[in-house]
């Protein structure tokens, strides 16, 4: 496209084209005489060239929407925005907003309040630079019809999400999140429903019978965070330390809100004078109202002032696991965190992303122990993120924590284990190189430079920089800029008499590039009557540890014994056939739980067959105390029988597996979060004909499990389950427990899967 206002005959151009980035290089007859103009040409999605443009000719930008909401989901949303911006280009380049198929869906565009011709360029409206004032503010008005894509409309509710960047699939505006705006919203909506958005609300009479919001102004917040609700929810109001906080939600079970308000409540109320206190930062975005959401995409969504989550994560049933129950309080904890980690500091680019992520996982390890004493938070830290992040970075599909991007479409494809769970480990790790107090002062010192802005990571490796004796950026390049693990293996020297007198750690790079992962390990040396520990810096490719005099040669060596560690940690032979033996009965909870995971390396890594794992898994349930152990190995039993296992190998031990979980279920010292752990993995791998028989007498009724309260899912998952295993009246069941389900948003759920359930290929 030859961009308006520079109509003028080339006498060169040249075209440099990069990952859907186009720019081009102008010289006109003017610019002979000053120089060449660099033209960002407009091509799919938000490229990081028109980015960077507009960030620095673009200022102090503010939006008022105003948008009329209909009860059908067949009319469309209808509204107007009014952007005004400072604006600045001294190229005189062209303006371009990001709206979705905009030739269909703008109706009117106005600069500074006069009606104007403009361009439609894949998903942007382009202006002509002639009609903006440079140095002063602009106004920009749109009248559009917005973009279903990213409104998420259901029959009598809505909720936007648009993350990373898909607000200009439904609205216009500068889709970047480094361009922070501020944004007022006015909603009209039908009879019966309610809204909730950033703002804070007022109320009045609306349109037909309904009502209008006017959303106050928001402090400045990126596009991704810009938010907002409408429909038929309920909401519940709460007081705590002098805040007013309301959750909006659409469960018809009195009971189950019930159960679930009180600590709902309360766990928001912790997390925040938690992050207050640790950042020394007030809760920066005024009013704090919260949505559950049935369908939603993810957990949650931590829009300033209106969180999103989804609602079976918060409205937790009778027969909730521990977990569960954890992972309730670390998500709210997550959510909350960004408020300051992502919301009041914004990454500059996505390419950033995993640093609003990494921190709102880390802080979240840490608010939640108060909350539990009960719980071992070093084995829950370890166990909620290595074994994740591992199963990337085993891969050839690995990538570093940090990666290039130069469009803004591709920006989802960031996401995944390496940032939500290896990005974790290694910011526990940059704390231990610090200190706790370091390490706090410095992200404070990041919180207050460039709050209600934007940062990079090599902003915040400055800051911690000037509190290190480590050189963090070269620490950074390998850890946060390269993708994979070390192999790290231990090598004992024995003397003749059966003693030991030396020991080697060593670290390789599987990709044989010779990269060196700087950390700290803790060798763990197995007797029979007792134990040693060995604190290892291992950042050469091999390191000598002096085991003391006289030492033994131990049964086993567990390189990683302290859960920080980061690595494939290579057993020898020796280590490996006596820790399948001794780990059921191995004291220390975090122990058992890095020596399971180091095993489960092993399987994967061909050393250990999956008949002889899945014999000691059985082994160590019988055994294990702690519960967070227990659903650990739950899951690689669950993974070993349907994944490791032949056919024929897993119809051999069905029954035996069987008996194992439901011995489980029925042990009387079995606490209820555990006993409902057992009797999910119970039903996840029953296959024998008794076990489908019990099933059944469960579903109907005719059959309790002693110490456990069922709830509707609970019995939505056994009539899927009878289902998936072919009985002969599946469908009759399923119709049963359709009649069975009273909320609206759960019998739809139902009814969306029903077709993969049945025995006829064609209606699967």
């Amino acid at each position: 496209m030859t961009p308006t206002g520079l109509a003028m005959a080339f006498r060169f151009s040249g075209i440099v084209r990069n990952a859907g980035i186009a720019v081009i290089a102008v010289a006109t007859a003017q610019g002979c005489m000053n120089g060449m103009v660099s033209v960002v040409e407009p091509v799919e999605g938000v490229s990081w060239a028109l980015a960077e443009l507009r960030a620095e000719t673009i200022s102090a930008v503010r939006y008022r929407y105003r948008l009329q909401v209909p009860r059908g989901r067949e009319h469309p949303l209808e509204g107007a925005v009014v952007a005004e911006f400072g604006w600045s280009d001294p190229q005189a380049r062209d303006l371009v907003l990001d709206f979705k198929d905009p030739a269909d869906r703008v109706r009117v565009v106005r600069v500074n309040e006069v009606a104007v011709e403009w361009t439609a360029r894949f998903d942007h409206i382009v202006l002509s630079p002639d009609i903006l004032v440079a140095g002063e503010r602009n106004r920009v008005e749109v009248e559009f019809i917005a973009g279903d894509d990213a409104l998420n409309r259901n029959d009598d509710f809505l909720y936007t999400l648009f993350v990373p960047n898909r607000a200009h699939f439904s609205l216009p505006l500068f889709d970047q999140p480094n361009l922070k705006a501020r944004f007022a919203l006015t909603l009209e909506v039908p009879q019966g429903w309610v809204a909730v958005a950033n703002g804070s609300a007022t109320e009045s009479p609306g349109p037909d019978g309904g009502t209008t919001y006017r959303f106050a102004e928001t402090q400045p917040i990126p596009s991704y965070l810009f938010a907002f609700a409408v429909g038929d929810f309920q909401i519940e109001s709460a007081e705590r330390a002098g805040r007013t906080f309301r959750m909006f939600h659409r469960e018809t079970d009195v009971e189950k809100v019930g159960r679930n308000r009180e600590a709902i409540f309360d766990l928001h109320t912790s997390a925040l004078a938690w992050l207050e206190d640790y950042t020394q930062v007030a809760y920066p975005f005024g009013k704090f109202d919260f949505v559950l959401i049935p369908p939603f995409q993810y957990g949650g969504m931590e829009h300033p002032g209106s969180i999103f989550y989804l609602a079976s994560s918060l409205m937790l049933d009778e027969s909730a696991t521990q977990s569960q129950v954890l992972g309730r309080a670390s998500l709210i904890a997550h959510e909350t965190a960004h408020m300051w980690f992502g919301d009041l500091v914004t990454m500059n680019w996505f390419d950033d992303v995993w640093t609003k992520e990494v921190f709102a996982n880390f802080m979240a390890a840490k608010i939640a122990q108060p909350a539990f004493p009960e719980v071992h938070h070093d084995l829950r830290f370890f166990l909620a993120h290595h074994d994740r992040a591992y199963g990337v970075d085993r891969t050839a599909g690995s990538n570093p924590i940090r990666q290039q991007l130069d469009n803004l479409q591709d920006a989802g494809a960031l996401y995944g284990p390496v940032i939500y769970q290896k990005a974790p480990i290694v910011m526990r790790h940059l704390e231990q190189l610090l200190g706790e107090e370091p390490f706090r002062d410095g992200l404070r010192e990041y919180l207050q430079t460039f709050r209600y802005g934007n940062a990079t990571w090599p902003d915040l490796i400055a800051i911690l920089d000037q509190r290190s004796d480590v050189d963090l950026p070269a620490w950074s390049a390998v850890w946060v800029e390269e993708s994979g693990r070390p192999v790290v293996t231990v090598e004992l020297s024995e003397t003749r008499a059966g003693g030991m007198d030396g020991v080697t750690v060593s670290q390789s790079d599987p990709e044989g590039r010779n990269r060196l992962w700087p950390q700290h390990l803790e060798l763990l040396l197995g007797y029979a009557d007792g134990e040693i520990r060995l604190p290892v810096w291992l950042s050469v490719a091999s390191a000598s540890v002096d085991p003391g005099v006289g030492r033994r040669v131990p049964r086993f060596v567990l390189p990683n014994a302290a859960g920080l560690e980061y690595g494939l940690f290579r057993l020898d032979v020796r280590s490996r056939e006596a820790l399948l033996e001794a780990l059921p009965g191995l004291m220390d909870p975090l122990t058992r739980g890095v020596g399971w995971a180091t095993l489960w390396d092993g399987v994967l890594e061909g050393e250990i067959p999956p008949d002889l794992w899945l014999d000691r898994l059985l082994a160590g349930l019988a055994l294990e105390t702690v519960e967070q152990n227990t659903q650990r190995l739950l899951q690689y039993l669950g993974t070993t029988f349907w994944t490791l296992l032949s056919d024929d190998d897993r119809l051999a031990v069905a029954r035996d597996v069987e008996e194992s979980l439901w011995s489980g279920v029925a042990r009387a010292e079995t606490p209820t979060t555990l006993r409902a752990a057992y009797f999910q993995a119970w039903r996840g791998m029953v296959l024998s004909d008794a076990g489908i028989e019990r099933m059944r007498r469960i579903w109907g009724g005719e059959e309790e499990v002693s110490g456990l309260t069922l709830a509707e899912r609970d019995m939505t998952a056994l009539a899927e389950a009878l289902a998936l295993r072919g009985v002969v009246d599946a469908d009759a069941i399923l119709n049963g427990q359709m009649d069975r389900i009273d909320n609206p948003d759960r019998r739809a759920r139902f009814a969306f899967v029903r077709p993969a359930l049945s025995a006829d290929p064609l209606r699967r």
